[in-house]
């Protein structure tokens, strides 16, 4: 059964929507090779319309353009990508297929014998609808010293539930990045008040 995947870089406020403030500034080798670790192994690249959108923008012409980072755009250009879309316009990059019902998509991927990872690259709807589905094995983050500030999208919504994850691996890297793995998991079983009173 095919593994589901999530990376994602997080800010402390749990802002998932990268830019020049607080990501930028951090981003090293370090954290360029533990998104190609991300990266590796990847059968299927599932994407929302907008984060499909700005990569479709940007790496095809960074592939054409024959840059240092050439060699990992063509992987993407030549991965198989399922797109989140209920448009019918042309995705303009190779390899691409479209889906109106990501759970739907995602049930039938993991039920394909020859579909090993499925990776989800930010897309936080997405995500979103993959947790509540009890469908994702693994989120992976990148945790960034940083506030994203307000009015932009997080990781978790204020009106969603109470979700339980294991931590897998953390691991600190040179810039303050912290990479994190989780696996949802059960919650570790309810504590009252009185049985801890006395350790606060």
């Amino acid at each position: 059964m095919a593994t589901v995947v999530s990376t994602l870089f997080v800010a402390l406020d749990g802002v998932v929507e990268p830019d020049e403030v607080w990501h930028f500034p951090y981003f090293d080798d370090r954290v360029g090779a533990a998104v190609a670790e991300d990266y590796a192994g990847t059968d299927v690249l599932l994407l929302g319309r907008v984060t499909y959108d700005s990569f479709a923008g940007a790496w095809p012409e960074r592939e054409a353009a024959g840059g240092e980072d050439a060699a990992f755009a063509a992987e993407l250009g030549d991965l198989r990508k399922l797109v989140a879309t209920r448009g019918d316009q042309d995705l303009g990059w190779r390899n691409v297929e479209r889906t109106p019902d990501v759970v739907a998509a995602v049930r039938a991927l993991r039920a394909d014998p020859g579909v090993g990872k499925v990776l989800v690259a930010g897309s936080i709807d997405v995500l979103r609808q993959l947790m509540a589905a009890g469908l994702l094995d693994e989120l992976r983050l990148l945790l960034h010293p940083a506030t994203g500030g307000g009015g932009r999208q997080r990781l978790f919504a204020d009106d969603d539930g109470a979700q339980h994850f294991a931590l897998v691996s953390s691991e600190a890297l040179p810039t303050g990045v912290v990479r994190l793995v989780y696996r949802p998991a059960p919650a570790p079983g309810e504590r009252p008040y009185a049985e801890i009173r006395d350790a606060l």
